[in-house]
């Protein structure tokens, strides 16, 4: 059977599985260089998506469409796009299941706009079961707690029974909506921006991008422990709070910074903030496990967008509380097209999803601007040049990787044994100097260079230079010594994986820094043309050429 997965608002995507398999998930973003947190648009994108993979429509045996907030002229939720040029309103499942549900996994049913009779699930449970599904624990047949925190909603533990399918709401552990962060952090400088309209796509967007912003910025403050009594005074004030009033928080923070939370910089603020809300989130999971599941030897998944929090993340791995943590690379919603398919799979029956990272576009050629030059270059010959010459090469290989971060297939890499290259990385592609660049490292490999050095194939989790190796690699170090690892296993049969493996036997270095690679504001470079056109790098390598700027 195939189903696909539609997430028409923004983080737009659709995804099909097949009897159990993830064929392809595109997000919009990653399509024609676009904009970062792209919805779907219009309608005939579904069309157009699915003859890029040789299906149409009637080869497509269940429409599955994501739940959502908005509502159209007559109240119904529904997300607006377009049809045949039109405007329409698309009706979707909501946001979040209430009382009288059968349950997170209500089924909605709807028909029209080209779709005949689709099914929606709310938002949630996108993330719920996308993540579940994904995971190494339902591969075994294995019960697991999951974790959901996304922008709309308080942080919800449920569990997952796997032998009967079974799914249930264990607590709502506080009343923090996922946009918290990022309303805080938006409200003091470099992420304060006064817009009118706070509902308007700039607006939107700016929202969305801050969270992974702040987080970098973080590691230029302290945590002040003292400011944790303030954040509990004034959340106990706002305790009813409505999402529409995420930020009023922040807002009382920086109104009064000098009488509540004197001397602290802006960076003191945020970094404090994100420690506060993660030991908050870290006790209440604690408490809610403990107290009524105290048996032990528990599983995790985490989704929703705050499962982008390495730090959280971290804390919540090393607490012992659980047996084995997991978070797929599409924690956020880049995984709601897949994660809403596969709630009409597991309805179906099936809980375990047979998935590749990287399952995106495929990549292309299109046309070189005038000058650049092409020849044969296989994966050795490049990892002796990226050693020879010191400079950074856009790889472009195979599909795109799901997800926020660039894992190898629409990567920059370049050396990390000089302290400029982060600064030069950051530069060409007008980031903030704070910002860091992530380490790519041998699986066999990571515990000589990083503490712990587990595998983190999704640059997930926090991790620490071994002594010796911070002097060794420097560009990969971020300001609070820690890094964003990706753990990449040599026997993985991936060009990235070969000039790695071809680089560490050349230099003695298993590490290569790794950014992503795509124009500011928007997602991964589809094609070499569009890399080349940018012009950012001397080289850009794709599928055993590499391609050279006259400049």
């Amino acid at each position: 059977m195939r189903i696909c997965g539609i997430k028409a608002s923004h983080d737009g995507g659709v995804a099909v599985i097949e009897d159990g398999r993830l064929l392809f998930s595109y997000e919009i973003e990653k399509l024609g260089n676009g904009e970062r947190y792209s919805s779907l648009g219009n309608l005939e994108r579904v069309t157009e998506i699915l003859a890029a993979e040789g299906l149409t429509p009637a080869d497509i045996d269940q429409f599955v469409v994501d739940g959502w907030y908005t509502r159209d002229a007559e109240g119904e939720i529904a997300v607006g796009v377009h049809s045949g040029g039109e405007p329409v309103q698309l009706r979707v499942a909501p946001y979040l299941e209430t009382p009288g549900d059968d349950g997170p996994l209500q089924r909605h049913t709807f028909s029209g706009h080209g779709l005949g009779d689709y099914a929606g699930y709310t938002h949630v449970a996108n993330h719920l079961i996308g993540t579940y599904c994904s995971s190494p624990f339902a591969a075994r047949g294995e019960d697991a707690f999951v974790l959901v925190w996304d922008g709309l909603i308080t942080p919800r533990l449920y569990l997952v029974r796997a032998a009967t399918r079974e799914v249930t709401l264990v607590e709502d552990l506080m009343p923090v909506f996922g946009g918290s962060f990022a309303a805080f952090c938006a409200r003091f400088e470099p992420y304060l921006r006064p817009y009118d309209d706070m509902t308007s796509d700039k607006a939107i967007r700016h929202h969305l991008s801050v969270a992974g912003k702040a987080m970098a910025y973080a590691a230029k403050g302290r945590v002040v422990t003292a400011a944790f009594a303030v954040f509990d005074d004034l959340m106990s004030e706002l305790r009813d709070i409505t999402v529409d009033k995420v930020g009023v928080l922040g807002d009382k923070v920086a109104a009064n910074r000098d009488e509540l939370l004197p001397g602290l910089s802006n960076a003191d603020l945020i970094a404090s903030y994100q420690a506060y809300l993660g030991l908050n989130l870290l006790e209440r999971l604690t408490s809610a496990v403990r107290s009524r599941f105290p048996e032990g030897e528990h599983n995790l998944v985490m989704g929703g967008g705050c499962a982008l929090n390495i730090k959280w993340n971290t804390a919540i791995r090393a607490s012992g509380v659980f047996r084995d943590v997991f978070i797929p690379p599409f924690p956020n919603d880049a995984g709601a097209a897949i994660g809403t398919a596969a709630c009409e799979m597991f309805r179906q029956g099936r809980i375990a999803l047979d998935w590749s990272v990287y399952s995106g576009p495929k990549i292309t050629v299109g046309t070189l601007p005038d000058g650049w030059s092409a020849r044969p270059c296989d994966e050795r010959q490049l990892a002796a040049l990226l050693h020879a010459e010191d400079e950074p090469v856009v790889v472009l290989s195979g599909r795109a990787e799901l997800g926020p971060r660039a894992l190898g297939n629409r990567s920059i890499i370049a050396p990390a044994t000089s302290t400029r290259m982060k600064d030069r990385l950051n530069d060409v592609k007008n980031r903030a100097s704070y910002r860091p660049v992530a380490p790519i490292c041998l699986e066999e490999r990571a515990q000589e260079v990083f503490d712990p050095g587990t595998p983190d194939p999704y640059m997930i989790f926090e991790h620490r230079m071994r002594p010796g190796w911070a002097e060794r690699v420097p560009a990969v170090v971020h300001l609070d010594g820690t890094a964003r690892l990706q753990t990449i296993k040599s026997t993985q049969d991936t060009a990235t994986v070969r000039i790695l493996t071809a680089y560490a036997e050349i230099s003695g270095v298993p590490v290569l820094c790794n950014t992503s690679a795509n124009l500011e504001g928007r997602g991964f470079f589809p094609d070499v043309e569009s890399a080349a056109r940018w012009g950012g790098t001397k080289y850009v390598w794709s599928e055993g050429t590499l391609y050279t700027n006259p400049a």
